[in-house]
């Protein structure tokens, strides 16, 4: 079974570009850990989050990373650049609107594709960190992002895929230790946030 992970640098997390199986630093090695020690051999592992990536760009590589690559599973987790890059001096971001439009079509196209593909959408997440509340943020961070988890929620919904529900999760943990315990910045987990977001991946794998 091939297995492939899409998404951002939350996906990404440092995996090496030149290497077909570099599963990063992240949740989806952590993954990767856990199924390949409990069924060595029964699964193939691909990662394809690329840093800084919303839902356009990776609609614009979704031949490459994810049609030719021919996976049997495939989770999504995108949204938060969607927001963060219309911050700055050349905002680039991508409104809620667009941002169902075009993920209907990257699900409907890799379907089309790949009718047998098993499909299951993350939710994109934010708490308050030096990233999300630098030069007052957090105003647009803590609006918007919800706007596009609401948005991958109605994807999901539309086209009968798991929806993987990560925020209120992460709400909960705050309870526990700050929110730089989970999110370095904010956006990007920490070691305590990578084991949970495995933890949920799992959960909806093996409810496939």
């Amino acid at each position: 079974m091939r297995i492939l992970f899409q998404g951002d640098s939350i996906t990404d997390c440092g995996r090496n570009r030149e290497l077909f199986d570099s599963m990063g630093t992240g949740y989806a090695r952590l993954v990767k850990s856990e199924l390949d020690f409990l069924e060595p051999t029964a699964y193939e592992f691909i990662n394809r989050g690329i840093s800084g990536n919303r839902v356009v760009d990776v609609y614009a590589r979704i031949k490459r990373d994810i049609i030719n690559l021919k996976p049997d599973v495939m989770s999504i987790l995108i949204g938060v650049n969607d927001v963060w890059h219309e911050f700055g001096e050349n905002p680039n971001g991508v409104d809620a609107d667009k941002f169902f439009k075009i993920y209907c079509m990257l699900i409907e196209e890799v379907k089309a594709a790949l009718p047998d593909l098993k499909i299951f959408i993350m939710e994109p997440f934010v708490l308050e960190g030096t990233a999300t509340t630098k030069e007052d943020r957090w105003t647009g961070f803590s609006t918007e992002v919800p706007k596009r988890a609401a948005m991958a929620k109605k994807v999901a919904e539309k086209y009968g895929l798991p929806f993987v529900s990560l925020q209120a999760g992460f709400d909960k943990l705050l309870e526990s230790a700050p929110a730089d315990h989970w999110l370095i910045d904010g956006v990007h987990p920490t070691c305590a946030g990578h084991h949970y977001l495995k933890t949920k991946w799992l959960e909806a794998f093996r409810a496939l």
